[in-house]
């Protein structure tokens, strides 16, 4: 066998001996009728340059291509028919009739009116029209044998955008802004792009220059923080300077995609941005570079160029292998525009797919061509294959400092990017950063600035046990006007509700009560706390304590009436004693043997009238009757105080903590003296003006029927409103409660209600949560009545959010684990702010310290003057006595103890008659 030691004399026979098959074959003429629309200069040029390439090529490739070429505009169905059909038919009147269509047009009018043309004249055709399966209107219901002629190639800028899926399907992204400019189409690609991938998302093409902010910010108010940018690089670049320097933080991810050489560039401080653009495969670059250079295939994108280059010389040879061996009909038919009458379309066995797919002679200038296989529909399955790079553009200070490769995309319809960096990747992505707009409300909401958010709570930390969940981050933000959000008589929303309607905010945060209003426009998860209620807060009654309380009981006059009998009876007592000739002082030899010898003297008397009031009884009564019938007198006195006192102390502390003006809503309905009024917006304020209308409305609607002229008198007279009457209460009460004015914050309200009395006042209504905390933490304030419309609290997101669903799952799951509970626990009965209050008394408890305390100073102040007389007492006997004694010098002699005995008896006895001078007689004689 002979051997070749030169490569390059190899690979020039080889070329010889390739052209020379073609050589040896004859040279075919192809009439080609090119149709393009106004401004797809890039397509024309292209054709130009692979019929320009023919023709030099012409004995190697065996063809000669007459180029007939038709622009017409996209939006002008009408003049772009009629200059199409008056060059058709010149090529039919020169006997020159096209062996094929070459169709670059677009999209819109333009491209759908070729389509109708050829099918209906029966022409084969090459088109590079956007489109994928089916998007071609006009070709969706061709026969298996139209489809073996009627082709469609999708051009790269129709396969690109599929990154923008696969991006998506591999980042796990929930929302996406996808922008482009006129270097893509995407009029098709709303519906299809994102089919069946859950992930909102806005196609748009970019605005004006001036217009890029605004329209970046609406973007970003539909809670949309993953923006993928199709263009050219100067459109990159005018979307990227026009986002504002917050859009490049941590919790955004921007994607820039593009069909151009170059690099990226824009005026930015700090951002790193996903930059994707295509690459040739390796094998195609030699050509490409050749063509590029010798035959001016300069253009750009080159993608796009070559796309179209490629595109041809596959059509003129897809023609030439029909022609060369005998395929193509002997007597083509071709109808004129004039001729075609809608139902005379020629039926063609032309089978130019199967010779279109398989040329075997063509070198690809930038990415070989993909073909469906099997019996998958060749239209919207076709294209051209090439690689995406994708990597990192990092933009400092307006230049570009670092750029990573991330991995590559091989184009197509349903291939996944291939990342080479996932941890880089990773990075780059959107943090889940969730918008939450709240409201201070303690102990669910509170601001504290040593907090790592700001706030704490027992919504904060409930929010963060759901984040641990389901795997997010936030910020949050108090709404500006300090609500949850109402319905004016507009029918406009304010507070967080108004904030997740305009989609500033993700979530709303707080002990937000489910309205049905509510979910009409925004919607809530499963409670995450208990039914709560509306309840009435009031100031709580001071009651003023005093140890000596006990003496209030009687009033002051009564208090010196009962000393003054107490003396007077006194007196009495020792006057009849004294003078009684039955007493006992009088009748001492009579009452000798008696056990008991009492002396009522003025000492005695005012003892026995003092301890006749206690328990302990007075002692000994009188021997005289006057002296009994006064003790008996001053012990039924003393029974009658008594008891009295008894009753009226109980009766007296009784009433003093039942002296609470209001004890219900009726009560505080059914009073003027003290104002009360709900949080201007609430629910609370809600319920009211709802219930007064409620009641308005069935009133006008009692009343027209109970004055309908139709009514027969009986009729009439079961629906008299002046003998059955409509409640009134509710509409009473919302007047009462805007003439008191409606206070529009907590603050203002508890402000409201320390300022007032317990007679005349200010009593606030409001959810019963709010108010049970402010009376945990405050000693001043209290609860009073039941609760009456219940509603549970839920989170609120917004209408149709998959938060949703993702909340529900993570509060069923903390409600099963009874942490919910731990943080009501926490939150409500461990709360380091709640104050350590006196505990108010309650009907049912005794009488307080605070009452009764002075009886303990009675007994410290009677042991004190006990004391005290105690040491008088010593004083008086020791000095006062002793001074009576007469000491002598000499002692005198010693007496035995009869004669002391008698010595004593003796001083007694002169001491005694010295005394009492009446009893001297009676003495002796004993």
């Amino acid at each position: 066998m002979f051997k070749f030691k030169n490569c390059a004399f190899q690979l020039l026979l080889f070329q010889a001996f390739y052209f020379g098959l073609i050589r040896s074959q004859t040279t075919q003429n192809i009439n080609v009728l090119y149709l393009n629309e106004v401004g797809n200069d890039i397509a024309a040029k292209a054709i130009d340059v692979a019929v320009n390439y023919v023709k030099k090529n012409m004995n190697l490739m065996s063809i000669s291509v007459s180029i007939t070429a038709v622009e017409g505009n996209r939006t002008d169905s009408k003049s772009f028919l009629e200059a199409i059909c008056t060059k058709y038919d010149e090529m039919i009147s020169k006997k020159q009739p096209p062996h094929v269509i070459l169709d670059t047009t677009i999209t819109g009018v333009g491209a759908e009116t070729v389509k109708s043309f050829s099918v209906a004249l029966g022409i084969p055709t090459v088109t590079a029209s956007f489109g994928q399966d089916g998007d071609l209107r006009q070709w969706r219901t061709l026969n298996d044998q139209k489809k073996n002629y009627l082709l469609q190639v999708m051009p790269p800028a129709d396969i690109i955008p599929e990154v923008v899926r696969a991006i998506i399907l591999y980042m796990n992204i929930t929302n996406a802004a996808i922008l482009y400019d006129p270097t893509f189409v995407m009029d098709h690609k709303y519906k299809a792009l994102l089919q069946n991938i859950p992930t909102r998302h806005v196609i748009t093409a970019i605005g004006k220059s001036n217009e890029l902010g605004d329209q970046l910010d609406k973007l970003r108010n539909l809670d949309i923080n993953n923006f993928f940018i199709l263009g050219s690089l100067n459109s990159i670049k005018a979307v990227l300077e026009a986002a504002r320097k917050e859009y490049f933080e941590r919790n955004f991810a921007w994607h820039a995609i593009t069909q151009f050489k170059g690099d990226l560039s824009a005026n930015l401080n700090n951002a790193t941005i996903i930059f994707l653009r295509p690459s040739p495969e390796s094998s195609s670059k030699d050509r490409l570079g050749i063509i590029k250079t010798t035959y001016n295939l300069k253009q750009e994108p080159e993608i796009t160029s070559a796309f179209y280059f490629d595109l041809a010389l596959r059509t003129f040879m897809a023609i030439r292998g029909i022609l060369q061996t005998g395929s193509w009909p002997p007597n083509m038919k071709y109808l004129t525009c004039d001729e075609y009458d809608g139902t005379n379309t020629p039926q063609h066995s032309i089978d130019l797919k199967t010779y279109f797919v398989e040329v075997t002679d063509f070198l690809s200038t930038y990415g070989t061509f993909q073909f469906p296989k099997n019996d998958q529909p060749f239209n919207g399955q076709s294209y051209m294959k090439f690689d995406m790079d994708i990597s990192s553009v990092s933009i400092l200070s307006g230049a570009s400092v670092n750029t990573k490769s991330l991995g590559t995309w091989a184009a197509s319809l349903s291939s996944n990017i291939s990342i080479t960096q996932p941890a880089e990747m990773k990075n780059l992505t959107a943090a889940v950063v969730y918008r939450i707009y709240t409201v201070v409300q303690p102990p669910f909401i509170i601001k504290d600035a040593d907090s790592k958010r700001g706030y704490k709570g027992y919504c904060i930390d409930l929010i963060d046990e759901i984040a641990k969940k389901v795997g997010f981050d936030y910020e949050i933000k108090e709404v500006e006007d300090g609500k949850f959000g109402s319905l004016n008589e507009k029918g406009e929303w304010n507070g967080i509700v108004r904030k997740l309607i305009d989609k500033q905010a993700d979530i709303g945060l707080g002990s937000m009560s489910v309205m049905a209003e509510r979910e009409t426009v925004i919607d809530f998860t499963v409670p995450y706390y208990d039914l709560v209620g509306i309840t009435i807060m009031m100031l709580l009654p001071q009651q003023p304590s005093s140890l000596f309380k006990f003496l209030t009981v009687l009033e002051t006059n009564v208090w010196l009436c009962i000393l003054a009998a107490y003396f007077f009876t006194s007196f009495l007592m020792w006057l009849f004693d004294r003078w009684s000739p039955y007493s006992y002082q009088n009748n001492r030899e009579k009452y000798k043997n008696d056990d008991e010898k009492r002396e009522f003297n003025i000492k005695e008397c005012l003892w026995f009238c003092m301890t006749s009031l206690t328990p302990q009884g007075g002692g000994e009564a009188p021997k005289n009757l006057s002296g009994r019938l006064v003790a008996a007198t001053w012990w039924l006195f003393g029974f009658i105080i008594i008891a009295s006192y008894t009753a009226n102390l109980a009766a007296f502390l009784t009433v003093s903590r039942l002296d609470t003006p209001v004890e219900s809503l009726d009560d505080l309905a059914k009073q003027y003296k003290i104002l009360y009024a709900p949080l201007n917006g609430s629910s609370a304020m809600t319920y009211f003006q709802r219930m007064a209308d409620i009641e308005t409305k069935f009133y006008e609607i009692w009343k027209d029927m109970s004055l309908n002229d139709s009514l027969s008198p009986v009729e009439r007279s079961k629906l008299a409103v002046w003998d059955y009457p409509v409640s009134d209460k509710y509409t009473k009460m919302w007047q009462a409660m805007q003439e008191a004015g409606l206070p529009n914050s907590l603050a203002e309200a508890v402000g409201r209600v320390r300022n007032s009395t317990t007679a005349t006042g200010f009593a606030f209504l409001g959810d019963a949560t709010d108010i049970r905390y402010l009376v945990l933490t405050n000693c001043d304030l209290q609860t009073v009545g039941e609760e009456f419309s219940r509603k549970p609290y839920a989170i609120a997101v917004q209408q149709g959010s998959p938060l949703k669903d993702q909340f529900n799952n993570a509060i069923l799951e903390l409600l099963n684990k009874r942490q919910l509970e731990k943080l009501k626990e926490q939150w409500w009965k461990n709360d380091e702010m709640q104050n350590m209050c006196d505990k108010p008394e309650d009907q049912s408890d005794g009488i307080s310290i605070q009452n009764i305390g002075g009886v303990f100073i009675v007994i410290f102040v009677g042991i004190g003057l006990a004391c005290m007389t105690l040491v008088f007492e010593y004083w008086y006997y020791k000095y006062r006595k002793g001074s009576k004694v007469l000491i002598a010098n000499n002692a005198p002699p010693k007496m035995s103890v009869p004669n002391i005995q008698s010595t004593m008896k003796d001083r007694f006895q002169s001491e005694f008659i010295t005394q009492n001078p009446m009893k001297n007689s009676k003495f002796n004689e004993k």
